[in-house]
């Protein structure tokens, strides 16, 4: 759909996917390849290596940077991508958050590999009741996150997303479009997808990423297919657990964006039908009265 707007308006794809803004596994992300990239030009796409990381604020800098750049040339930006928090830090604002030092940061991550998720959630419901009681005990990520800012500020994660927002910018008007398709079919295109990645080098890739050793917080080694590939290679599961696993997981995060997009996403166009039947001259004239409007 990216590519089809992109073609029709003299467009240039801004990437919107937490994962696919990291240089290391293209194919497990789904990043597009050399012939979409000759389609249009493609921004924050494997511009990032692993020793850095993203949040929904820096990549929303990145984002600002590349939009303001091609309406310099006189493009129309398409953003796409499934990452909300991305999406929603770009067209509302986000809450400003303290910068954690990163031996706080490390300190916490360590403990977490050696004492495991449900210890350091105990000790975050201890400081920050109301921050833990939103948390899953065994998401050591989020769970890190809300003890670096209480460590760092004596202040809760809830306390400071409480706060103003910063502003989105002020410049910027958004057409918003959702692709919903029916569950059915979302879910074949999930397994399709998911036996394609491994048919096209998955594994090898997961491989050669983990042969680098990569920090146990890198956010690529919780990418959608990768716990059940570090499985395999690590003797734990079979070659069918792992495209078992794999599939399921693949389904399960398309559900949960789905529910995201359902609820925090207010679109004008929301397509629910496979995408061979979209009625693609109806979207491109009511993209077309957009552009036309103040």
């Amino acid at each position: 759909m990216g590519l089809a707007l992109a073609s029709q308006f003299g467009g240039e794809i801004v990437n919107a996917d937490s994962m696919q803004i990291y240089e290391d596994l293209p194919v497990l992300t789904a990043r597009p390849d050399a012939v979409d990239r000759e389609r249009a030009l493609h921004h924050l796409y494997g511009v990032l290596n692993m020793g850095e990381r993203c949040s929904a604020g820096q990549w929303r800098d990145l984002a600002v940077d590349a939009i303001q750049d091609i309406h310099v040339r006189g493009g129309v930006p398409v953003v796409v991508g499934g990452t909300g928090l991305y999406l929603k830090a770009l067209m509302t604002g986000l809450h400003d958050m303290p910068v954690v030092p990163a031996d706080i940061r490390d300190g916490l991550n360590l403990r977490l590999r050696n004492e495991g998720a449900p210890a350091l959630h105990s000790e975050l419901t201890a400081a920050d009741p109301a921050t833990a009681k939103s948390l899953n005990p065994a998401d050591g990520q989020r769970i890190v996150r809300a003890l670096e800012i209480f460590l760092h500020t004596g202040r809760g994660l809830r306390s400071w997303q409480s706060g103003e927002p910063e502003d989105a910018p002020a410049d910027m008007r958004f057409f918003r479009l959702a692709l919903l398709p029916p569950r059915e079919y979302l879910y074949t295109a999930a397994n399709d997808r998911f036996d394609g990645m491994l048919e096209n080098g998955a594994i090898e890739e997961v491989a050669s990423l983990l042969a680098r050793s990569p920090a146990e917080d890198f956010p690529l080694l919780k990418a959608v297919g990768v716990p059940p590939i570090r499985a395999y290679l690590g003797g734990e599961i079979d070659m069918e657990r792992l495209i078992e696993l794999g599939k399921r997981d693949t389904r399960r995060y398309a559900k949960r964006q789905v529910t995201w997009f359902r609820r925090q996403f207010i679109p004008q166009i929301t397509i629910e039908t496979k995408y061979s039947e979209i009625n693609m001259d109806k979207i491109f004239s009511e993209i077309r009265k957009f552009l036309l409007t103040d």
